[in-house]
Parts: C-alpha cells; structure tokens; sequence
C-alpha cells in the first residue's frame, strides 16, 4: 500500500470515530473496501452509511447492451453489493462500437458472461449474477420483487413495458434509460410513493413501436452518457441523496449538447399505476 493510500485509509476511518454506528459500521468492511469507497465515503451525501447501503444494495439490469454496459460497470465500481444482469443475446462486432463491457475477444460469447467477467474484473468483492435469457413472466416477477431497484436497458417496447408492470405491481423504484441517434433520455418512477408516474403514464402501451438502435444508429458515446446517468440516479434512490429524477423525463440532444427536462404527471387514468 503507497503512503498516499495509507494517508487516505487513516482518514477515512477518522470519519468513524464521531458516531458509534458509523464505527461499527467501519468494523465491517474490510481496510481495501475502506480504501476502494474513499471518495464516496468522503461526500457528506453518502459517508459511511451510504456506502453500506450501496453494498447491501441489490439491483436487477435488464440489457448488457449500450445502456447496461456502463450502467452495470459503474454501478460495480461503486460497490451495488448484489447485481444480476439479464440478457438473451451473444457479443457481436458490431456491438463493440458502443457496448463497452464487452471486448474483441468477447465476439460469440454471452453478453451476460461477459459482462460479468467485467465487473468482476473491476470489484472482485461483489456478487454478480448473469442469466442469459429474456426476462418475462414469472421469472420477471420473482426478480423484481427481490430487487431493491430497476435499471431498464433494454432496447424495446414490450420489455419495457412489462418491466414497468412489474415494478408498478411490487412497487420497486425503476431507472428507465434510452439512446438512439445522437439522443437520450431518462426518468425515474418510484410507484407507490412521491405521486410517481410510471412508463405507461409517458408512453401508451398500444401506441407504435419506439424506434431502435439497429434500424436508425446510434453514436458511440450518446449510450454511455445515458447508462451513466441512469447508475447514478439509482445510487441516489439507494443512499437517499439529492433530488431523483422523479416525475421528470430528462432529454439529451447530443448534436447541440442541450438538455431539456420535461415535467411528468401521475395518470389518474393510468392503466398500470391508476390505483395506486
């Protein structure tokens, strides 16, 4: 361990020393977790017990594409303790122009081993679980149910619809993301609570089908910044900081790097969250 390491390990656990539950909370974790988390321990927003509630913290991610990617990666740096990913597709090249959890030697495996191959690689500590399916009906259920959040990055209609039911049904905070061209957008639906919207409230469920990546493009870049976002919009529901993007639907227009946000309001007529 350097001596700057050494110095900021010190500090850290200086944090512990102004609270008993902070202390014990120091106690368990370990010196290298400590040191891993000590810029976020650091922020007032998260300190210590932040940091535990992001490693007892389970997430659900549904896409190891464009979105999933980043989202998973970040999500994994910052200690998520628990994190599945649920994909059905193998590594293609031409994945490799936006998918960065994937590498060359990754073309014809599943997304999901390779995606946690990557995370593994980046924190050893954590647990990843990877299933190479589709995520539908019961088993889309029994997965947001046991989840503490939802990030949707899958790339299209019919998924994100039923990911939202579910998450309306059991009322897990959902983390929805999309990118195409050179746009994005993101919004956060928490049902059951802070007067949320959910998905269906913003789009209807019989309209057409949302365009997708593979017929229109999509520019590298304009992918990581959404599945960025959508990885710290969870960290903020999971350690209660800040202002999440709920109610809100959060648009990038990466050609002119202008971003506009759009209120949303709960449908009282809503066919998924109208009851609650």
């Amino acid at each position: 361990m350097s001596a700057n390491d050494n110095e900021l390990l010190h500090t850290v656990k200086f944090f512990g020393i102004i609270s008993t539950t902070i202390n014990t909370i120091i106690r368990s974790m370990n010196d290298n977790q400590l040191l891993r988390y000590s810029r976020q321990i650091m922020l007032p927003q998260c300190d210590i017990e932040g940091q535990q509630k992001l490693l007892l913290a389970k997430a659900l991610i549904v896409g190891a594409g464009g979105l999933g990617s980043p989202a998973a990666m970040y999500l994994a740096a910052a200690g998520i303790g628990h994190i599945t990913i649920y994909d059905n597709d193998v590594v293609e090249l031409s994945n490799l122009q936006r998918q960065i959890a994937h590498n060359t030697p990754d073309i014809g495996l599943d997304k999901v081993i390779s995606t946690q191959q990557t995370l593994k690689n980046l924190n050893p500590d954590i647990e990843v679980i990877a299933i190479k399916q589709r995520l539908t009906g019961k088993t889309l259920e029994s997965e947001v149910l046991a989840a503490d959040i939802v990030l949707d990055c899958s790339d299209n209609f019919a998924t994100r619809f039923a990911i939202n039911q579910a998450c309306v049904k059991h009322q897990t905070p959902l983390v929805s993301g999309a990118a195409i061209r050179f746009e994005g957008q993101v919004s956060v639906f928490t049902p059951g609570t802070h007067n949320s919207p959910c998905y269906n409230c913003l789009y209807s469920s019989d309209g057409e089908e949302l365009q997708n990546c593979s017929t229109n493009g999509v520019i590298a870049a304009i992918t990581g910044i959404i599945g960025c976002i959508q990885a710290l919009e969870a960290i903020k529901l999971i350690i209660s900081a800040g202002e999440p993007l709920i109610g809100k639907l959060l648009l990038l227009d990466g050609l002119t790097m202008e971003w506009r946000t759009m209120t949303l309001k709960k449908n009282a007529t809503c066919p998924t969250c109208g009851g609650l």
